[in-house]
């Protein structure tokens, strides 16, 4: 009997145990017609009967012929029918029990408020009692989530961060198209990231029960609820750091706040906390004294009756950067922009400014980090003497576009951008923002602010950006955004540049003052467009790539690139990097090899400093590359210690299940008992394999033929 692969049967029979795949029929199937077959035989009937009975007289008996005759008739026709390239099909079913998934919160939320030695003993013994029970009448697979989703049944409650979307992606991964019953799902409905598990819960095919754990009451707390602050500093600034400060039920104490990185305090303050309610933000000012990444460690003095302590305190780290660079700007004739750009860059100490006339100019560019040229070329004095050497020294350019500028001398320099017949004509045209840029980031008040800004005066052409463009801000002319680019970057083969594609851009700092009282937004976006261009890019043969901060949970990772000469990538040699910490231990590892580079995995650290060296020597060369990186310790877990049953329960009712609480978990074997849709299901499969490679048909055919020639020797014969 045939069962086909689509078909699936029922029973009741939930309590047999899901075995092995079982053959249960086979056919045999060719695309030839049915009467090929008798061709076959034919063939091996008439090969047998030439070779046996042409001739009377022969050296075996009458029967030894016969038997003879039958082997290569039977051998002749089984080749023949091979050479049709059939095909065995075989059917197989087996039986599958209801899956039932358990899921625990393994994160440490879950031990923070004072029920820990409950969860910790007696919840995770009866959860192992409540899996066993159903592994009686289920097929039950466990898994702990936090950060990471683990097949375990015992829970350590000590990952950092709770993450339930990986939960639900691995159900889809691992379950579809299983018998999946139902989800039963623990936890105290805190998750930090990811997705909100409601709505990727949303479309699951399956029955979710969630058991409730954790504390929805608010007991008496002190926490650091937020930190705002720049991970990048440069040296000498100073840079704002707001920390926000929330307490709950610790009216009528006071508490104190306290900055310091080691030894060293920067600020502290004494509070009082007046209502049960309380929350305050905290601004003071950080100086960047020395380079490298610093660590801050921001703390809260603890209360009396806390539930948690965990929560007053976290540390940041801040990059500070040594990037004192020569910006030269180069304008065609006295102007406004001039005088708002340098204004603007002078106020970062980490640049200083050169501001010549093109016709005053007589210097090399080589020695400049940037440069910013206003309306050049332009159409009184091209200024072939700056485009000439910037032709053969890469460094990075920004073009300001007005009415002076000769548009065809600029066409001519590949900044990234075409403006072809561009007429004497100009357009007002505002800021768009270019939701898909990518390069660097901005914050809201400048996206803000952008629409605020009046309008720029753009030529009226059509433009054309380059392949390797990206557009910051496209132009919006009257009440019509186009794809026209007002602000755009380009990475050409040796150098970065960008154009600002009109002139006026003194307004904008003017329009940002009227607004707001400050010239924050201008100055920001400005600054960001400069660091970008004005970065130096690393031209060094051996280097080292990896972030300057990991979490502690997260694994550390470092790529490396060696160059020849000639700048192509090479692996042959061993590269290897010996990581140190705070205690002066040393870690030493190797590099392994990729395509063309090397990458190194050295597994999670604990929170900490750490200094590198990585060491290689290629042609005769020895190369060393030094850095620092530092872990740092989450704390995401002990912020947010209210539970939140509303979304457990509201996940259970959208997916026919129920919400109970630890105490009633043996309900939910009788919820499962008590469904009649729960049901062991009959899989059928089919698996078709060409008889040619079918072992069994190869050994009847050797067999057939050795017998042949065995009685053929035995008998005298050849």
């Amino acid at each position: 009997m045939e069962i086909f692969l689509n078909e699936r049967k029922f029973c009741d029979l939930c309590g047999i145990i899901i075995k092995p795949l079982s053959v249960v029929g086979f056919s045999l199937i060719t695309s030839s017609p049915v009467w090929f077959l008798l061709l076959c035989i034919l063939a091996g009937s008439a090969y047998a009967s030439l070779l046996y009975f042409r001739e009377k007289d022969n050296d075996f008996s009458s029967l030894t012929t016969k038997i003879l005759a039958i082997l290569r008739g039977v051998s002749v026709t089984l080749i023949a029918f091979l050479l049709l390239s059939p095909l065995l099909k075989s059917t197989s079913a087996y039986l599958e029990k209801p899956i039932v998934l358990l899921a625990l919160d393994n994160s440490g939320s879950i031990t923070l408020g004072k029920d820990s030695t409950f969860y910790r003993n007696e919840f995770s013994r009866k959860y192992q009692e409540l899996a066993d029970d159903l592994s009686k009448k289920y097929e039950v697979q466990t898994y702990t989530f936090g950060d990471k989703i683990s097949r375990s049944k015992a829970p350590t409650f000590n990952e950092k961060q709770t993450n339930m979307e990986n939960l639900f992606s691995e159900i889809r991964d691992s379950y579809s198209n299983r018998n999946l019953a139902a989800l039963i799902l623990a936890s105290d409905g805190i998750y930090n990231q990811g997705t909100d598990p409601l709505y990727v819960s949303d479309n699951a095919p399956y029955s979710i029960y969630t058991i409730a754990l954790g504390d929805t009451i608010q007991q008496k707390d002190i926490k650091i609820s937020r930190i705002n602050y720049n991970r990048i500093a440069f040296l000498g600034n100073d840079f704002p750091v707001e920390i926000t400060v929330t307490a709950y039920k610790c009216s009528g104490s006071q508490s104190k706040i306290n900055v310091s990185s080691g030894d060293q305090q920067f600020y502290n303050e004494n509070f009082p906390i007046g209502q049960p309610l309380y929350s305050r933000t905290f601004t003071t000012n950080l100086t960047a004294s020395k380079t490298g990444i610093q660590r801050y460690r921001i703390a809260v003095s603890a209360l009396p009756g806390e539930i948690s302590t965990a929560n007053n305190y976290q540390e940041i780290f801040v990059e500070v950067l040594d990037s004192r660079q020569k910006i030269l700007i180069l304008q065609a004739s006295p102007h406004p922009d001039v005088a708002a750009l340098k204004q603007t860059i002078e106020k970062n100490r980490n640049y200083s400014v050169d501001n010549f006339m093109l016709s005053e100019f007589n210097g090399s560019v080589a020695s400049y980090s940037l440069v910013i040229l206003h309306q050049i070329p332009s159409v009184n004095d091209v200024g072939f003497q700056v485009t000439n050497q910037l032709k053969t020294i890469p460094v990075p350019v920004l073009y300001i576009i007005g009415s002076q500028s000769n548009i065809a001398a600029y066409n001519n320099l590949m900044a990234g951008l075409q403006i072809p017949q561009a007429l004497s004509s100009f357009n007002e045209a505002s800021g768009v923002w270019n939701t898909d840029f990518s390069l660097f980031s901005l914050g809201p008040e400048i996206e803000r602010m952008i629409p605020e800004f009046p309008p720029l005066n753009v030529p009226f052409s059509q433009y054309k950006p380059g392949t390797a463009a990206q557009v910051l801000l496209y132009q919006k002319i009257g009440a019509v955004n186009t794809r026209i680019p007002l602000i755009l970057f380009n990475q050409g083969v040796d150098r970065k540049s960008a154009t600002i594609t009109g002139e006026g851009i003194w307004r904008w700092r003017l329009a940002n003052y009227a607004k707001v009282g400050n010239q924050q937004a201008f100055a920001e976006l400005f600054t960001r467009i400069i660091q970008y261009l004005a970065v130096k890019e690393d031209k060094s043969q051996f280097r080292v790539m990896l972030k300057n901060t990991f979490s502690e949970n997260e694994i550390v990772e470092i790529d490396a690139e060696l160059y020849n000469d000639s700048y192509q990538l090479v692996n042959e040699p061993e590269v290897n990097i010996i990581i140190t910490d705070k205690n002066k231990k040393n870690y030493a590892f190797a590099f392994t090899r990729t395509s063309n580079a090397y990458y190194l995995n050295a597994g999670s650290l604990l929170p900490g400093e750490y200094s590198y060296k990585a060491t290689t020597s290629f042609s005769g060369k020895a190369y060393q590359k030094n850095g620092m990186f530092s872990v740092i310790s989450l704390n995401v877990e002990s912020v947010n210690t209210v539970a939140n049953h509303v979304l457990l329960n509201n996940m259970a009712t959208r997916h026919k299940g129920k919400m109970v609480y630890p105490d009633q978990m043996d309900d939910i074997l009788k919820l499962l008992a008590a469904r009649d849709d729960l049901k062991t299901v009959a899989y059928t499969q089919k698996r078709y394999t060409e008889l040619v490679s079918f072992l069994p048909v190869l050994l009847l055919l050797l067999g057939l033929l050795s017998a042949e020639w065995f009685i053929r020797k035995r008998n005298g014969s050849y």
